[in-house]
């Protein structure tokens, strides 16, 4: 079953500008969804009609089968939205944020209370329960909407932009907390400006440029669209002088650090012959490019140039 269903959306504003042009989207049921794209590329205005906060011009939404048109009821039961922009009761404690909002979707009041310190407990928050929401930091009030978003137990999670604003190590635990409500089969669709942490989390993405949707695939098959990377190579001795590469381009970073560019259809295996030939041992290897922001850049800076997207071996033929 499709958790998220959109066919042929589009909205078009009072003063003309035409935000989604026809867009078609499915996400799996238990997937863990990128949706990308510049700013102003429509990715908000998607996330806002799914919601229902914004009308649609035409088309059609359905989330685990239930119609935005028919069955808007049910299909807001199946969401939690994580919006970009912080919309807490500032002046209300955080534990009557989350149980508040349970009660929006008939979560009895006891059954919300234990559901409401289970998630502030995951999102490091029970020890602030009894604080208002306007004396934590930035990156707290990010997680305690995470919490009062996942309090009624919806089986879609969308988070946009649920990073901005908090520190690397808060991030990262929020990264291995939403790997694990995702393996426990919460569906998860992510915007974020981190493409890093698109490509370590999602298994899926979709890119959206001008109302478009540029790229839809495995996040692996949208990688090999890169026809160069580049490497770091860490040396266990300082390196004097870099032997002669007929097949690789090489250059010293610094006297332990070789830094290579290679294609596609290049085997690194030579690469490692001739350094060894040379006394050059290598300890350790990194990829220094950040591969989905290369392809992002591209998708969107040349949508329309097909001959960009296609693999190098198309081209040749």
């Amino acid at each position: 079953m499709h958790a998220l269903e959109i066919r042929q959306l589009t909205k078009t504003y009072a003063n003309g500008v035409r935000a989604l042009d026809g867009i078609d989207l499915a996400v799996e049921e238990g997937d863990f969804f990128a949706l990308l794209g510049p700013n102003g590329a429509g990715k908000t205005t998607a996330i806002g009609i799914v919601t229902s906060l914004v009308n649609k011009t035409s088309g059609e939404v359905a989330v685990f089968g239930h119609s935005l048109d028919s069955d808007l009821a049910a299909a807001k039961s199946c969401l939690g939205v994580v919006p970009q922009e912080i919309n807490l009761n500032q002046f209300d404690r955080l534990d009557n944020i989350v149980v508040n909002q349970a009660g929006f979707y008939g979560v009895p009041r006891p059954e919300a209370r234990r559901r409401a310190q289970e998630v502030l407990e995951q999102m490091q928050l029970w020890d602030r329960r009894d604080d208002i929401a306007r004396n934590l930091s930035g990156g707290m009030k990010r997680r305690l909407m995470i919490a009062r978003a996942l309090v009624h137990g919806p089986r879609l999670l969308i988070l946009d932009e649920p990073t901005a604003g908090v520190d690397i190590e808060i991030r990262r635990s929020m990264w291995q907390f939403l790997r694990e409500i995702n393996e426990q089969g919460t569906t998860i669709i992510l915007t974020t400006h981190y493409l890093e942490e698109a490509e370590n989390l999602c298994r899926h993405v979709g890119i959206i440029d001008q109302g478009k949707i540029v790229a839809n695939d495995r996040m692996t098959s949208i990688l090999m669209r890169l026809h160069r990377e580049i490497f770091v190579l860490t040396t266990r001795e300082p390196v004097v002088a870099l032997p002669l590469f007929d097949a690789f381009d090489v250059r010293l970073l610094n006297e332990r650090e070789l830094q290579v560019e290679i294609t596609r259809n290049q085997d690194l295996n030579g690469l490692f012959r001739v350094l060894s030939s040379a006394g050059i041992n290598v300890i350790s290897m990194r990829n220094k490019s950040n591969r989905l922001e290369e392809v992002f850049f591209r998708l969107t800076e040349r949508s329309g140039d097909e001959e960009e997207l296609q693999p190098a071996a198309a081209r040749a033929s």
